[in-house]
């Protein structure tokens, strides 16, 4: 996101003694001392029976910031039963609670009566079962001192009024118009683009664009709200869509819940946040089994003074979190602080007490092996985590990379790290903010674990223009080994056949946002049904405009008129053009309606029936 507004922090609610030992630990967790002295890939040493024991107990023991309102979270394989639990504050004592077992069948979390104190140390042990094997497992975590969260949103661009769409038959929408500056060339893919556009002139929410550009579907969101990642997912079986809806703060990130919504368009589930926290805009993946990834920020007070900061500082923390779907429970939790060092951060450190966005974790791909890849903006770096222990495996970038970099592999306040098929890497490359590169790229990685180097498979960039976003943005395989590259905080977004050449291009409105672009076959039908518009020009002669939110299997439009509105008969039928139709009709029926069909001609919904210009 953006540079973000910072919020100074009361200094009466800061602990020093206590802060600064949070601060260390952020400085020390993985072995920096200095900004010379690289950080090691390290297991924590609370944890030495990790080998052993295949149960991870979150929050993990390098967490220095936990939240007051924690739940402990133990989480194994199938059949992990959990008992005799002990949780015990260095100031509130020891805490009861209740165990509540995840819909996975693979743990459960206990949920203390009470909340923690801030800047207390909080050990906890308990007996675990996994089929046959019981054991003992162990955790200790410190409890952050939070900081008020500043509610400004960012201001809005001011876009080009020109550049919104509006619709007779659809009068509650106004999304933002998209125009195709390259049309699908020989080899584009087929399908439709998953858009959720924010910022400049137009309603944000939700939007399916066809590769035309015409409109299939738009949802938009309450006032004051955004959306970003717009996406058909996979839950339970079923093709959704998922989109991260809230308030996008000045201080860089968002506050707010995942959607998961049907096919048709009906909601089915909403994800929050667990542990007190608000969802970020930045992450929203679904697995198989009934999970969600999901990233939240946490401004929490430090001590800097160690490192040439404020005594009385406020850093934003970047947390992770696997979120059983059906019940809510945080599965597995993780914290930047505690795990890459405050001195690997490229964001400039305020010497007030601002805000420091100092990590900024924007995207997150959880592996096959029990590991997570992040991105995270501000330390120009991608890491692979084991999550049972937090560690990195390795990193890719910067201060302290683990592998060598061949030409054309620097990137500069990156999103979108993502898993591909061979162990490969696709990122897009900012290049900025501030610029460090002329045009933001695509990039494809092949990091080896045996050379220890990474190496640039693939570089998309667009010739046609310098385009350089300054944030979001994100690279998405598509079939035939083409790629979509959506450029997050400018309006474009291009597709490049494998050969890096572009076969399609199209931008949204002036000023305009989306946060991700993605792309899908989609076919739908609502179970709405379709809307209508008509207005008289004298003579009996009508114009009529018929349109269906969401609908993709119509072919045609059928007016229908009488002289009540349950004796309609055809006057006359329309192909469908666009996401509204525009129809002459020639009546002097004092009732009309419209009828979508298929392409077999057949009924697919008939809107309700109006007077002519009513």
């Amino acid at each position: 996101m953006p540079a973000p507004t910072f919020h100074r922090e009361p200094s009466a609610l800061i602990a020093p003694g206590l802060a600064a030992a949070l601060a260390a630990v952020a400085l020390s967790a993985c072995g920096a001392a200095s900004v010379g002295s690289p950080p090691k890939t390290v297991r924590v040493a609370d944890y030495a029976a990790a080998a052993t024991n295949p149960i991870t107990v979150s929050p993990l023991p390098a967490t220095g910031d936990a939240s007051p309102t924690t739940q402990i979270s133990f989480l194994g394989g199938p059949g992990t039963t959990v008992s005799h639990v002990s949780v015990v504050g260095s100031s509130s004592g020891s805490h009861s609670g209740k165990l509540e077992a995840y819909s996975t069948g693979t743990g459960e979390s206990f949920i203390p009566a009470r909340p923690f104190e801030s800047g207390e140390h909080v050990a906890v042990s308990a007996r675990v079962a996994e089929g046959a094997s019981t054991s003992t497992v162990h955790t200790s975590f410190s409890v952050a001192f939070q900081a008020p969260i500043g509610q400004k949103q960012f201001p809005l661009n001011r876009g080009d009024a020109a550049e919104v769409q509006h619709y007779l038959s659809a009068p509650t929408i106004a999304p933002s118009s998209v125009r195709i500056t390259t049309t699908a060339r020989a080899g584009a893919t087929p399908g439709d683009f998953f858009l959720a556009p924010y910022q400049g002139k137009g309603t944000p929410g939700q939007m399916i664009v066809d590769q035309t550009g015409s409109l299939v579907w738009f949802h938009p969101v309450p006032p004051e709200d955004s959306s970003t990642n717009f996406r058909p997912q996979t839950y339970d079986g079923q093709t959704v869509l998922t989109w991260w809806q809230g308030r996008v703060l000045s201080l860089g990130f968002g506050q707010g819940a995942d959607e998961i919504y049907s096919a048709t368009y009906e909601p089915l589930a909403q994800v929050l946040a667990g542990n007190g926290y608000k969802a970020d805009l930045h992450e929203f993946v679904l697995t198989p089994q009934g999970t969600a990834w999901i990233d939240a920020f946490d401004p929490v007070e430090l001590n800097l003074t160690s490192m040439g900061g404020p005594a009385h500082a406020v850093v934003n923390d970047s947390i992770v979190q696997e979120i059983d779907v059906k019940t809510g429970l945080v599965m597995w939790e993780w914290h930047a602080l505690g795990h890459i060092p405050l001195r690997d951060s490229y964001a400039p450190m305020h010497r007030t007490s601002l805000n420091w966005d100092y990590v900024h974790v924007n995207s997150i791909d959880p592996g096959t092996t029990g590991d997570v890849l992040l991105s995270a903006r501000n330390t120009w770096a991608i890491y692979d985590v084991d999550m049972h222990t937090g560690a990195f495996i390795w990193r890719i970038g910067g201060k302290y990379s683990t592998f060598k970099r061949g030409p054309g592999t620097l990137f500069y306040w990156q999103h979108d790290a993502e898993w591909e098929p061979g162990g490969l890497i696709s990122v897009f490359d900012n290049g900025s903010d501030p610029a460090k590169e002329k045009q933001s790229r695509g990039l494809l990685l092949d990091p080896s674990t045996t050379t220890h180097t990474v190496t640039l498979v693939k570089q998309f960039t667009n010739p046609n223009a310098a385009l350089l976003a300054s944030s979001q943005g994100d690279l998405l395989p598509l079939a035939g080994g083409n790629w979509l590259m959506g450029y997050g905080g400018l309006p474009n977004f291009t597709e490049f056949n494998s050969a890096g050449q572009v076969i399609f291009d199209a931008t949204l409105g002036l000023g305009v946002q989306d946060f991700r672009t993605y792309f899908a076959p989609w076919s739908a039908q609502p179970k709405t049904v379709p809307a209508i518009a008509a207005q008289s020009a004298g003579s009996g002669q009508l114009t009529v405009e018929a349109s269906w939110n969401g609908a993709t299997t119509v072919a045609g439009w059928q007016v229908l008129a009488g002289a009540s509105a349950s004796t309609l008969a055809p006057v006359t039928s329309a192909s469908k053009s666009g996401f509204e139709t525009t129809i002459s009709v020639h009546t002097s029926e004092p009732y009309i309606a419209v009828a979508a069909l298929d392409g077999a001609g057949k009924t697919l919904a008939t809107s309700p029936a109006i007077s002519p210009g009513g």
